[in-house]
């Protein structure tokens, strides 16, 4: 990781997947296609409403980093690869000061128009619930 004293503007996208083998599943995927430079995965404890009852559920939260030129990108292989009929897509702008910020930006490669992607097993969209 070189770095200079420049910032690098990053997207920082927060999902939610069912268990931590999809979660996992689901970052491999994404940093295998370059759409991300980093996803930490943090177990947590939902509420939320579903089909007009309060639902609660065990899940894993996954933080993704990417840049602005790969958020459209992003954002469709989510759709694609996601286990949640209405996966969770809250995005903010941020910035990453340094090396880490170079990194960031060194280890995300914007998509050919041509790129065709491969779903990891047992994911695309089998899954029932918003998170």
């Amino acid at each position: 990781m070189g770095g200079s004293g420049t910032e690098q503007t990053l997207e920082i996208v927060l999902t939610t997947e069912v268990d931590e083998a999809r979660a996992e599943s689901l970052a491999t995927a994404l940093l295998e296609r370059r759409l991300v430079a980093c996803v930490a995965l943090v177990p947590v404890r939902s509420l939320y409403r579903w089909q007009g009852r309060i639902e609660r559920s065990e899940e894993v939260q996954l933080l993704l980093k990417t840049t602005p030129e790969c958020l459209h990108a992003l954002e469709a292989a989510m759709r694609e690869l996601h286990s949640y009929e209405i996966p969770e897509w809250i995005h903010w702008r941020a910035s990453a000061a340094g090396s880490y910020g170079q990194w960031c930006g060194d280890e995300v490669a914007v998509p050919s128009p041509d790129a065709v992607p491969s779903a990891p097993a047992g994911s695309s969209g089998d899954g029932d619930r918003a998170g």
